[in-house]
């Protein structure tokens, strides 16, 4: 896996924000979080509680008493911000951001800085900063947790660099190969047989307008191959359950 960005906290408050920042840094493969004045200072057993266990797998954590500090080895600085600033940026959203960092790896290490969660970024911080990634919210409630605002890059470098799920050719819930028309066509009229059988199409002259709206209700579904068994095999043990009914009632 590529070398991730580091995720920069200036100023964050609450352990819990740090710890959930944390764990969702380690769920997209990202270990490099480096604290600025953190308010409650470092270690913070409710960032522990709060990590799942992040730290412990892999998640390393710096704490630095100035920006400058933390800053070292950085050569590529984004900064989230709600608020534009009036500065001359780049500005984009999440996947923007997570495009420009992935296209500079290799060339030096980059950085994504959140401020804390009661008043965001300073302007001095924004200020050293490369580009300004800022959510496409509400503009009626624009309130977004600080460990939500990581889960939102997290999430769009995970889609960079970590890609498919390993074990997506595994994954029991993935489609099939598509049912072709002509399997579709005899399961329509599998279908169809039985339920003129049970006298479902009346009066006579709307059969081919009720078939048609039947046809086109169940094109939609993108039958795969399976799909198309299964429905066969339900067909068939309805058609035959009917007919164990009408035996016993006859009797």
């Amino acid at each position: 896996m590529p070398e991730s960005p580091a995720i920069i906290l200036h100023s964050p408050q609450l352990g819990e924000n740090i710890g959930a920042a944390a764990r969702v840094m380690r769920n997209f493969g990202m270990t490099d979080l480096r604290l600025v004045t953190p308010r409650d200072g470092w270690p913070n057993p409710a960032a522990d509680t709060m990590s799942a266990g992040a730290f412990d797998a892999g998640v390393a954590v710096s704490v630095y008493e100035t920006l400058q500090d933390a800053l070292e080895g950085i050569t590529w600085l984004a900064a989230a911000t709600a608020r534009l600033r009036g500065m001359e940026k780049r500005v984009g959203d999440a996947q923007d951001a997570a495009e420009a960092a992935h296209a500079r790896l290799g060339t030096g290490k980059s950085a994504i800085m959140f401020g804390a969660e009661k008043s965001g970024l300073p302007n001095d911080a924004v200020a050293v900063s490369d580009f300004l990634m800022t959510y496409p919210v509400d503009v009626d409630f624009k309130s977004l947790n600080l460990a939500q605002a990581v889960c939102v890059f997290c999430a769009e470098w995970g889609k960079l660099a970590i890609g498919p799920r390993a074990d997506e050719g595994d994954n029991k819930a993935g489609l099939g190969d598509l049912a072709p028309r002509d399997e579709l066509y005899r399961m329509f009229e599998h279908f169809e047989e039985e339920l003129e059988r049970a006298g479902y199409f009346f009066p006579p002259e709307k059969t081919a307008l009720m078939k048609d709206n039947l046809r086109a209700a169940l094109i939609r579904a993108d039958w795969t191959r399976q799909e198309v068994q299964t429905f066969r095999g339900a067909i068939k043990a309805l058609a035959l359950g009917r007919g164990k009914a009408r035996v016993i009632r006859d009797d």
